[in-house]
């Protein structure tokens, strides 16, 4: 097992890592809209939040010597299910086919005050 670790992603908020690789896979935790420059959240916008979240995870992915192209499994939580088809729309733009099975579920709240909140399982 070994930790990923990137500064092209946010730092962990707590005791977790940004991700794991064990084997042939990679877990990367869950990301959300913070600019890693900064540590700022983006606009409060679904689409762009979405963007930077995938951005995020991409650069953690990329850390770990996969991509999005690699993703298996997604797990995407939103504050606001009237949300979800932007999020949605931008996601689609960042996964390519065929895409990779996922579960979408409105939260009630996330760590910050944030729109959504994504997590993936990516083959290396």
């Amino acid at each position: 097992m070994e930790e990923i670790e990137t500064e092209s992603a946010p730092s962990a908020l707590g005791p977790y890592s940004q991700g794991i690789k064990d084997g042939d896979r990679v877990y990367v935790s869950g990301q959300g809209p913070v600019d890693p420059e900064t540590g700022d959240v983006v606009a409060d916008d679904a689409s762009e939040q979405t963007a930077q979240t995938l951005d995020n995870v991409s650069a953690i992915l990329e850390a770990a010597g996969a991509s999005l192209d690699d993703v298996v499994k997604a797990n995407v939580y939103v504050t606001d299910m009237d949300d979800y088809e932007a999020v949605n729309d931008v996601y689609a733009e960042y996964m390519s086919e065929p895409y990779p099975a996922r579960a979408a579920v409105e939260v009630s709240r996330l760590p910050i005050e944030i729109r959504v909140e994504i997590e993936v399982v990516a083959r290396v």
